[in-house]
């Protein structure tokens, strides 16, 4: 019974939050102030932390450095996210009063894909351990290839799910308001927003490629790996408002997430004979993450 319930007591508490939102911050297109990112984050923050707590009365320490791992792990490498949004939103040419509302339903998307992939990446570990050694492999090409990629570059045109989407559903490329689908002609057309959408769900399928196995590196919980994952989720989109503008200046962001990636490559491939404990696994990723976003800061003070 205890196993079950807890599931559906953190189901109900994602739901709770998620109409909050959407009942009281999304009546009106508008762009969040920076007092409003952060008000928002902090309140995602603390209900992370707040859960931790929970976890560390429910399950104990260990389970509770566990999650502590898996949240920071997922919130960093869901930082990355932050900069393909940008470029998304630049090049889709959507207006700061309704960029909140795509993110907001690409975070409930996310929210259902991740459990898919979780699921299914449980339901593999258990079947085949030997996944995770492959798991580990995964990871070193992913940091590697993230280490040498100097630019994001986004050719909506080119792209082969928003070509797929055009076909099912024609565009109005001149529609206007928050809407995702508006009727023109009587016929139902997709807007400009709900290509953004798709673009945004598409991009956090891949990066689930990543993170998921990720988090697989400090637990195989399945608890513990869902719940860190929605955590970082459902604040990434006040974080995404909080660092509006200031994105491109954590230049040395993406070489430490790709250390971390590698770091726990590493550890998942080497895991069989050498068991890194979690708690020195958070200090070294924490560590990893400082060094980069000082870094970052000093390159940007001494160029500007």
């Amino acid at each position: 019974m205890n196993n079950l319930l807890a599931p559906v007591l953190f189901g109900l508490l994602v739901l709770a939050m998620l109409a909050l939102d959407l009942g009281l911050f999304q009546r009106r297109a508008h762009t969040p102030s920076r007092r409003e990112a952060t008000t928002w984050y902090a309140a995602w923050v603390g209900l992370a932390v707040l859960f931790n707590l929970g976890v560390w009365a429910w399950q104990g320490s260990e389970t509770a450095v566990q999650f502590l791992a898996g949240y920071i792990v997922e919130v960093s490498l869901s930082a990355d996210n932050l900069f393909v949004f940008a470029l998304i939103f630049t090049t889709m040419a959507i207006p700061d009063r309704y960029q909140h509302r795509v993110l907001f339903w690409g975070i409930v998307g996310a929210l259902a894909m991740r459990a898919i992939f979780i699921f299914i990446g449980v339901e593999l570990v258990g079947r085949f351990h030997w996944i995770l050694y492959l798991f580990g492999a995964f990871l070193l090409v992913a940091g590697a290839r993230l280490l040498r990629q100097k630019e994001v570059q986004l050719q909506v045109e080119r792209h082969r799910v928003l070509r797929f989407v055009r076909r099912l559903i024609p565009l109005d490329p001149d529609a206007k308001g928050a809407a995702l689908f508006v009727r023109t002609d009587g016929r139902l057309r997709a807007t400009p927003l709900f290509l953004a959408l798709i673009l945004i769900e598409t991009t956090d399928v891949l990066f689930a490629l990543d993170s998921i196995p990720a988090v697989f590196a400090v637990t195989q919980d399945p608890f513990v790996i869902y719940t860190s994952n929605i955590f970082a989720i459902l604040g990434l989109r006040a974080l995404y408002f909080l660092l509006a503008g200031a994105i491109a200046r954590f230049r040395y962001l993406r070489p430490g997430l790709a250390v971390v990636l590698m770091f726990l490559g590493i550890k998942m491939a080497v895991s069989h004979f050498l068991r890194i404990p979690v708690f020195l696994s958070l200090a070294l990723i924490c560590g990893v993450l400082v060094i980069a976003i000082t870094a970052s800061i000093r390159a940007e003070r001494k160029s500007g």
